[in-house]
């Protein structure tokens, strides 16, 4: 954030030709004394810059533990990256060592945690907390970093900053809760943001203005935005491409819009269905039956099957690829091609 700052890395995204982030194959899983959980299994896509990726799904689905193995702060034991590569401007970082790894976490690749409230220290002021990064990373002194804080705080729109520095996390509301992450978030100008749910517990008026104003900062620094959620709407707002999870995978990946008006996939059809429609009054919802699989003991063949309406025996011997749909349009199911066709409502 150039403005905020006043320092822009030779490195930035601004300008850099290819891929910002190349994730392949990861596979994430937790040993635990109950058994193995496979959190993330196999998941592959790309970032650029100034483009906004959203990974969409239910709780469970995988998509902050993916954010997490980017960062490099998966606890381990008891979670392992067992395979797969993180290539971060062509630098695998599954790699690199970790001294260096931390130089590129926050500095680099930064993330938006989900619940600001416990994020942040209780006992240091906001202003303390967001000069740390300048403290850590560019060595400066006690009132220069306090000095970046308050232009930080009064660049994500934190009124009177100057007077609220001294403040503590308990004494501002979520929505600027949340602006104070964005603002560590954002104060080494990193050329990656993770967006772990920003705009959870938040009312949709205070969620509108987050989403502005991380639009907004994007369009000034350039950054690649990944946005992990499970509110469509948010998604439908902001988003460029978006990736679809289920079990650890990812079931439909492309244009968000393509995705939105007519789903590839059984998955991310049974979404679309489960959400109200200013067009539908008065109509019944028709939600995805049943429950997430457990993690420790996902279905054989496609994890989707015990709840998905079009399954068939193929669908629960054979591990579906994720089949060409179209140009940059991927989805994991043997039937796409069925799911994709004009039908009548699937019944209850």
């Amino acid at each position: 954030m150039a403005q905020a700052t006043g320092v822009r890395r030779e490195t930035s995204a601004r300008g850099y030709e290819g891929h910002l982030l190349e994730v392949e194959d990861l596979h994430v899983e937790f040993r635990t004394p109950y058994g193995v959980v496979n959190a993330v299994n196999g998941i592959s896509y790309t970032l650029d810059p100034r483009e906004t990726l959203a990974i969409l799904g239910e709780s469970g689905s995988g998509k902050s533990v993916s954010a997490q193995a980017i960062m490099g702060i998966i606890d381990s034991p008891p979670g392992f990256i067992t395979r797969g590569t993180i290539r971060y401007k062509g630098r695998d970082l599954l790699k690199l060592p970790e001294s260096e790894r931390r130089t590129i976490r926050g500095r680099e690749i930064s993330m938006i945690f989900q619940d600001a409230l416990t994020a942040l220290n209780p006992v240091f002021t906001v202003g303390f907390q967001i000069g740390e990064m300048f403290r850590v990373h560019r060595g400066l002194g006690k009132a220069e970093s306090k000095q970046k804080a308050i232009e930080l705080m009064d660049h994500v729109r934190i009124p009177s900053a100057r007077e609220r520095v001294n403040d503590y996390p308990h004494q501002f509301s979520g929505g600027m809760r949340q602006r104070v992450m964005i603002a560590m978030a954002l104060s080494l100008d990193p050329d990656i943001l993770i967006a772990d749910e920003p705009t959870t517990a938040l009312d949709v008026t205070v969620q509108a203005q987050i989403m502005e104003l991380l639009h907004v900062l994007q369009a000034e620094t350039g950054m690649g935005l990944i946005l992990i959620t499970h509110d469509l709407g948010v998604v439908a707002d902001v988003s460029d491409r978006l990736a679809v999870m289920y079990a650890g995978k990812i079931v439909e990946t492309g244009n968000v819009y393509d995705i939105y008006g007519n789903p590839a996939h059984p998955y991310t059809e049974g979404l679309m269905s489960s959400i109200p429609r200013i067009d539908q009054k008065g109509e019944e919802l028709n939600p995805i039956k049943g429950a997430p699989p457990n993690l420790m003991r996902i279905p054989t063949g496609c994890p989707f099957h015990p709840r998905c309406p079009y399954a068939r025996q193929r669908c629960v011997d054979e591990v579906p690829p994720l089949y060409e749909v179209a140009a940059e349009r991927r989805s994991a199911c043997h039937y796409w091609e069925e799911v994709l066709s004009p039908k009548e409502p699937i019944s209850g």
